[in-house]
C-alpha cells in the first residue's frame, strides 16, 4: 500500500466501505478480456462492463451510495439533482427503491431516451434551455430555496466513493492491471477509481480520456485551475459540460490522473463500432471515448494489461446507428 495524503486516504476508506455496503443492489460488473481488441492494439485489453450495470451506467453506484447516507428528514423532503441523463436515471431508481422523491433538472438538449427512463422511475424532470453547467447551478439554487438536498452528479464525496467501487472491483478481478482508461466529464468517476487504485494497487496508471470537442476539465488540469471554455457538440454527451467552481473533483484529479488523452469524434465512432462488431454490445459515446483513448495510446502499453471502463450504454438506437455507419 502507498502512503496517501489525507484526502485520498479518507476517500479510499469510504470506497472500501461502499464496496461492502452497496451489495447486492449494485452489481459487480464483469471484466471481460477482448481477444480481437487485444490483437488489434498489441495490449491485453480488458473491458470493465459498466454498461451492464443497473440503469445502463456506472452512475447507479454513486447514486445508491448517496441515498444510503441520507437522514430521515432528507429522505422525507426528497432530493434535487442536475443531469444530462445517466446520473438522473440512476438517482431516480435509487430513490424509487428507497422511497425518496427525486427531481432532476436537465438541459433541453438531453437525450430523450434518458429523460424517458428518468420519468419511468418516478422522478420529476425539469428541462431548462441552457448549458449543462448552468443547469447544475440553477438546480443547486432551487434546492437551497426549497431547503432540499442538492446532489451533484460528481461534486460529492459519497457519489465519488460509490463510483470508486469500480476500482476496488478491478483490483479483485485483475490484480496485476497496469493501466486504466476512463472517460472524464466532471471527474467523479476517475477521482473515485483513481483513489481506489492509489490505495489498493499503487503504480497502476490512470489515464483520463476526453473528446477533443469537450475537454474542459482536461484544459483545467493543464492550466492548474478550473477554467470556463466553450465546448462543441460531441457524441459523448455524458461527459459534456463544465465543472462547478470549487469542485472537489479537481484537486483529486490533480493527484490521481497520470496522463490525459483527447480523441476526435471519428475516433469515438470507430471505438463504438469496434465494440459492436467484436463484442456485440451497443455503448454510448462516453464509453467509446475511453476505448478510443486506449487505442490512441496503445503503443505505450504493448503487452501490458489495460482495463477500459465502458461507462454506459444509454444512447438512442438511431443515434448509435448513425454514429457507426
Amino acid at each position: 500500500m502507498s502512503t496517501l495524503d489525507d484526502s485520498l486516504q479518507s476517500l479510499a476508506s469510504a470506497i472500501l466501505r461502499a464496496h461492502q455496503s452497496l451489495r447486492p443492489q449494485v452489481a459487480v460488473t464483469a471484466l471481460t478480456h477482448s481477444a480481437p481488441l487485444s490483437a488489434q492494439t498489441g495490449c491485453e485489453i480488458f473491458l470493465k462492463c459498466e454498461h451492464l450495470q443497473h440503469t445502463g451506467s456506472f452512475k447507479f453506484r454513486g447514486a445508491s451510495n448517496k441515498i444510503l447516507t441520507l437522514t430521515e428528514e432528507q429522505r422525507s423532503k426528497g432530493v434535487i439533482t442536475a443531469s444530462s441523463g445517466n446520473h438522473g436515471q440512476a438517482l431516480a431508481l435509487a430513490g424509487l427503491r428507497a422511497g425518496v422523491p427525486v427531481t432532476v433538472y436537465t438541459t433541453t438538449h438531453a437525450s430523450p431516451l434518458k429523460l424517458e427512463a428518468i420519468r419511468a422511475f418516478g422522478a420529476k424532470v425539469i428541462s431548462i434551455d441552457t448549458d449543462p453547467l448552468s443547469v447544475e447551478l440553477e438546480a443547486a439554487k432551487q434546492a437551497q430555496l426549497q431547503n432540499t438536498l442538492f446532489i451533484s452528479p460528481y461534486n460529492d464525496p459519497d457519489i465519488i466513493a460509490g463510483q470508486g467501487t469500480i476500482g476496488a472491483e478491478l483490483v479483485e478481478q485483475l490484480p496485476d492491471v497496469d493501466a486504466v482508461f476512463i472517460a472524464v466529464g466532471g471527474g467523479g468517476l476517475i477521482s473515485g477509481v483513481g483513489a481506489a487504485l492509489a490505495h489498493l494497487k499503487p503504480g497502476t496508471e490512470v489515464i483520463g480520456c476526453w473528446p477533443e470537442n469537450a475537454p474542459t476539465l482536461q484544459r483545467s488540469l493543464l492550466a492548474g485551475k478550473i477554467i470556463e471554455m466553450d465546448e462543441e457538440d460531441t457524441l459523448s454527451d455524458g461527459t459534456a459540460g463544465g465543472i462547478e467552481p470549487g469542485s472537489i473533483t479537481f484537486p483529486l484529479c490533480q493527484k490521481v490522473v497520470n496522463k490525459t488523452v483527447l480523441v476526435s469524434e471519428q475516433e469515438i465512432r470507430d471505438a463504438m463500432k469496434m465494440v459492436a462488431r467484436y463484442e456485440r454490445w451497443m455503448i454510448e459515446g462516453a464509453a467509446g471515448v475511453a476505448l478510443a483513448g486506449a487505442i490512441k495510446l496503445a503503443a505505450d502499453y504493448q503487452g501490458k494489461k489495460v482495463a477500459v471502463v465502458l461507462c454506459g450504454r444509454n444512447i438512442l438506437l438511431e443515434k448509435f446507428i448513425g454514429a457507426i455507419q
